[in-house]
């Protein structure tokens, strides 16, 4: 069985060309994109470091040995976090201490989901956290926030569905707890994705083809942490909770389910980032484009074109830029039917935003 194989056959719990055009260059204006670098590897999540550093996790659909590089403007990767033992790494943030917080799902060879602190300037480990007890079989650990402020994270957990689930780990202790598990806020809706009208589409070991059913994916905190934003990739809603009252382990299931609260509409969306002044960033991936949900809750396109394929990830750089990447996950093996699909370069991109955001976030 080959790798992508391996891959189709966990994601299946999850169930329930032409030229391309030159993207905008101008950075004065609030939804203008550059490209940052062209990478010969197909990347999953981004961050950036307060010293400027872009850091990447390689996707484990495309198979790389690397699991998270920096960045150079060549397109060049130099791996990251080398002696840190990681199986598979998604998701990736950066602190105002220049940790870089690194979620293994351990979906490649198996062994412990963890979330692993790792200093960027001096090259060694700070934290190395075990999320098994915190986890279910299906689990599939898959983006994070972070808030140092109370030395806590927020990983989305999508699962196998009907299980999705937030982990609330606790920095300091070294705890991870599990909760909103099979809430409407994380468990995905009954939709297809289609891209370039063709569906994503996993194909099984019988030949058959199956539609997958992602839960809680996007996932960010917003300037205070006071609020974590966040919701099902296959989903057609944003919600948010207050952190309090995630970080409270006394806070009985059915009122941290009931302080929850559906913030707007949104697309189809991997990840999401949110500014100072409240807009939320996201990926539209079913029309190749960059969204924007702003305060009084109204979504729109930023920037939209066909290398904006697949936006799966952002983060604001020290520069007041934020960062993101198109990967064409949905012309990969595992999401093509089995067939690969795609066109390299993968972008790093930049986009101006609409105000500054939290570097890193």
């Amino acid at each position: 069985m080959t790798a992508s194989q391996c891959l189709a056959r966990l994601l299946l719990p999850l169930l329930a060309c032409s030229p391309l055009p030159s993207l905008a260059t101008d950075a004065a204006t609030p939804g203008q994109v550059a490209v940052v670098a062209e990478l010969a590897q197909g990347p999953g999540n981004i961050t950036v470091t307060p010293g400027g550093d872009v850091l990447v996790s390689l996707h484990q659909f495309y198979g790389h040995d690397v699991r998270v590089g920096r960045v150079d403007s060549t397109g060049g990767i130099r791996e990251f976090a080398a002696a840190a033992g990681l199986d598979s790494v998604l998701g990736l943030q950066a602190d105002a201490d220049g940790v870089v917080w690194l979620l293994d799902n351990a979906m490649r060879d198996g062994g412990t989901r963890r979330l692993v602190g790792w200093h960027a300037r001096d090259d060694r480990l700070v934290a190395d956290i075990d999320l098994g007890a915190a986890s279910v079989p299906r689990s599939f650990l898959n983006d994070l926030a972070v808030d140092l402020s109370t030395q806590t994270a927020y990983v989305a957990d999508p699962a196998g569905g009907a299980d999705a689930a937030i982990i609330v780990v606790d920095l300091a202790k070294g705890t991870a707890r599990r909760v909103l598990q099979g809430h409407v806020s994380v468990v995905p809706e009954d939709i297809d994705l289609v891209i370039d009208g063709t569906p994503v589409r996993i194909r099984q070991d019988d030949g058959s083809e199956v539609r997958p059913r992602v839960g809680v994916n996007p996932i960010a905190l917003d300037r205070d942490a006071a609020w974590l934003y966040f919701g099902p990739m296959h989903g057609l809603a944003l919600y948010r909770v207050r952190t309090a009252a995630l970080r409270d382990p006394a806070l009985p299931a059915d009122a941290l389910a009931a302080a929850v609260e559906r913030w707007a509409d949104k697309p189809i969306s991997d990840g999401i980032a949110i500014d100072n002044a409240g807009n939320v960033y996201l990926g539209d991936l079913a029309n190749n484009a960059i969204g924007v949900i702003d305060a009084e809750r109204r979504y729109r396109r930023l920037a939209a074109g066909p290398r904006l394929s697949w936006i799966d990830a952002f983060s604001f750089g020290p520069d007041g830029g934020l960062y993101a990447v198109a990967n064409q996950l949905h012309r990969s093996a595992v999401l093509n039917g089995g067939e690969a699909a795609v066109r390299p370069p993968f972008l790093v991109l930049r986009v101006t935003p609409l105000a500054p955001g939290v570097s890193g976030r």
